[in-house]
Parts: structure tokens; C-alpha cells; sequence
């Protein structure tokens, strides 16, 4: 009897042990315990599209802006002898700089695009200096002066002229208007196995970020003896005395104009002209012309080297993406003069 009386008392401990264990490893419970990765996933990233660094624009998906060469700013003759000029609508963006004689030159700067014939190709000046080393570039010249050569080298500017890679004569023209070369070849020769994307030229935005601005759909830029003359015509700016070939024009969506300040660079050309640089630090008064209109601001540049920031009374000022032409011109102090209209 002591014995049964045993083996009714075990099963009761045993059923409420079973219990708890139950409830403990849930078993037979269909709710069960979730990891971390199961509570919640962590929202995907937006994707950022990729942009180039001279336009602004976004390149299509997949497409990589980081690229085995540098940019590469051509000096190229504008001048009515260097008609016409050949490659300048594949350019990224120009740069007109003031050179000796009141006439100028441009600083066509390559990075989506090398065409395999550019040129006139014509001599650096030392303005160079300020409008190529924000993006680390490399210059394709026909030479300069060993004053200018000096201070390029110095600062540490990388440039190929005639006798270097892709550089030949155009046996149809009259020299010195008749050098050119292939940037598909100055690119081969400064390839280093690193694809890597330059800084933004511009502070790129959209034209909804630009303030509202007053009517201008023409302008000249006058330099002393040449003046560059623009209208704004289907969502383009057009010039009307361009040098190009037909086709072969660069059509820019926005024409950014920079009052300079212009000094002596050291010495005279042959024909014993003093030979202007212009001063691309500092800062000054500055006109964007997009759409058909103009919004006046400022620039700056802390150094030759800094990056271009521009402003308005409003605050920051953003340059909608897109092929842009900028206008070094003189300072009124220094002979320059821009006039737009409606």
C-alpha cells in the first residue's frame, strides 16, 4: 500500500514539470522566436546616380564616370584663320580666356568624349593655370613662352605639345594654324590603371533651384578687339560668330560669364603686345544666362587650385547640369564689357 501511495504522488511532480518545460522550449507552440534579420530589414539605400564632372549630367545606369585618363583641356585658336575649327562640339565645356591683342583663345576641356581630330591647336598662356588645375588636368598646347612654361611646370600641370603623342600637321592649312592632334592618343599616353572621376568644375543643381532671374536672350562679351556674341535659341545658346565647322558647333545650355581681373604676365609677344593673364582667383561679379534669362551673382576661388563657388544675394547659386560656356572677361577697370537684351 506505502508503495502506491509512492507512484501517485510521482506523476503529479512529473505533469507540472512537463508543463513548464513546455511553455519553455515551445515545442508544439506554431508562434516562434524571431532573429533580427527577421524583425525588420534594414531599407534599401537610394541608388545615386552617377554624374560627369563637367556637365553635371547623369550618366546612364551601369555607367561608370571614373575613367582611365584625366580631363584634357586643348587650346584651341578663335580666330577667324583657325576656320574652321574641328572637334569643339564634343567638348565638355569651354573656357574663352583673354589673350594678347584683345583677341582670345579657348580652353576646350575633354573627359566623356575624345575626338580623334581637334584643333587649331594653339600656345598655353599662364591663365591657364587657374582655369585647368581645379580638375587635375592635363593640356594639350602647341608650346609657350619659357616664362609660362616655367610657371605651368611649377604648378605641376601636366602638358603634351608638338613632337608628343597624337599630334600631327594638317598639310591644307597655313601654319601655325594647321597643327592638331587625337586625344584618343594623349589619353593612351597618361593612362595609369586607375579609373578615378575628377572634382565638379561647377557647382551643378537644376534650373528649379535657380532664382528668378530678368529676360536676356542675347549677350555680347567684349574682350577689347574681339567680342563674342550669343542668342538663345530653341534651349541652346548659339553663337553667332563661331569659328566651327558647321556641325561641329558647342552649343551650350548655359553661358556662365566672370568678370576677371587681367595683369601683366611678364613679358610681350613677338609683335611686341603685352601679354594679359587673367586672375582666375579672388573672386568678382558673375551672370548666368540660362533659359532665356539672367541671374546676376559672384564668384570666388581661394586659390588657382580651388574649386568655383558661386552666389546671389539669395545665397548659393547652382548652374543647372548641362554643356556650359564660360566667359573670362575683363573687369570694366580692365577694358571688358558685357551687354544682353531681350
Amino acid at each position: 500500500m506505502r508503495f502506491s501511495k509512492v507512484r501517485s504522488a510521482l506523476p503529479a511532480s512529473l505533469i507540472a514539470l512537463s508543463l513548464v518545460l513546455a511553455g519553455c522550449g515551445g515545442g508544439d507552440d506554431p508562434k516562434k522566436e524571431s532573429t533580427p534579420d527577421e524583425e525588420t530589414s534594414a531599407a534599401p539605400e537610394p541608388v545615386v546616380p552617377e554624374t560627369w564632372p563637367l556637365t553635371g549630367i547623369e550618366a546612364p545606369a551601369g555607367e561608370s564616370v571614373a575613367l582611365d585618363h584625366p580631363v584634357i583641356v586643348t587650346k584651341i585658336d578663335n580666330s577667324s584663320s583657325s576656320a574652321p575649327q574641328v572637334g569643339l562640339g564634343k567638348a565638355d565645356l569651354v573656357v574663352e580666356e583673354l589673350v594678347e591683342g584683345g583677341i582670345t583663345r579657348l580652353a576646350a576641356f575633354y573627359y566623356s568624349q575624345l575626338p580623334a581630330d581637334i584643333g587649331p591647336v594653339r600656345s598655353m598662356r599662364a591663365s591657364d593655370i587657374g582655369i585647368v588645375s581645379p580638375v587635375d588636368g592635363v593640356i594639350t598646347t602647341s608650346g609657350a613662352a619659357q616664362i609660362t612654361i616655367d610657371r605651368i611646370n611649377k604648378a605641376k600641370i601636366k602638358y603634351f605639345q608638338e613632337g608628343g603623342p597624337g599630334f600631327y600637321r594638317n598639310n591644307s592649312r597655313s601654319a601655325p594654324y594647321n597643327l592638331f592632334t587625337n586625344l584618343k592618343k594623349v589619353a593612351k599616353a597618361v593612362e595609369d590603371g586607375k579609373d578615378e572621376r575628377p572634382a565638379d568644375y561647377l557647382p551643378w543643381g537644376t534650373a528649379a533651384d535657380l532664382p528668378v532671374g530678368v529676360p536676356a536672350r542675347t549677350l555680347s562679351a567684349h574682350f577689347g578687339s574681339h567680342t563674342t556674341n550669343w542668342v538663345f535659341r530653341d534651349g541652346r545658346y548659339v553663337n553667332k560668330n563661331s569659328n566651327a565647322a558647321k556641325g561641329d558647333r558647342f552649343q551650350p545650355a548655359s553661358v556662365l560669364v566672370l568678370r576677371v581681373d587681367v595683369v601683366d604676365a611678364g613679358y610681350t609677344d613677338p609683335a611686341g603686345n603685352f601679354v594679359p593673364e587673367s586672375r582666375f582667383k579672388g573672386g568678382g561679379t558673375a551672370q548666368l544666362f540660362h533659359g532665356g534669362n539672367l541671374i546676376e551673382g559672384e564668384w570666388a576661388k581661394a586659390k588657382l587650385g580651388a574649386p568655383l563657388t558661386l552666389k546671389t544675394a539669395a545665397g548659393p547659386l547652382t548652374v543647372p547640369a548641362g554643356k556650359v560656356w564660360i566667359e573670362l572677361v575683363p573687369a570694366d577697370a580692365n577694358g571688358g564689357s558685357v551687354v544682353f537684351g531681350k
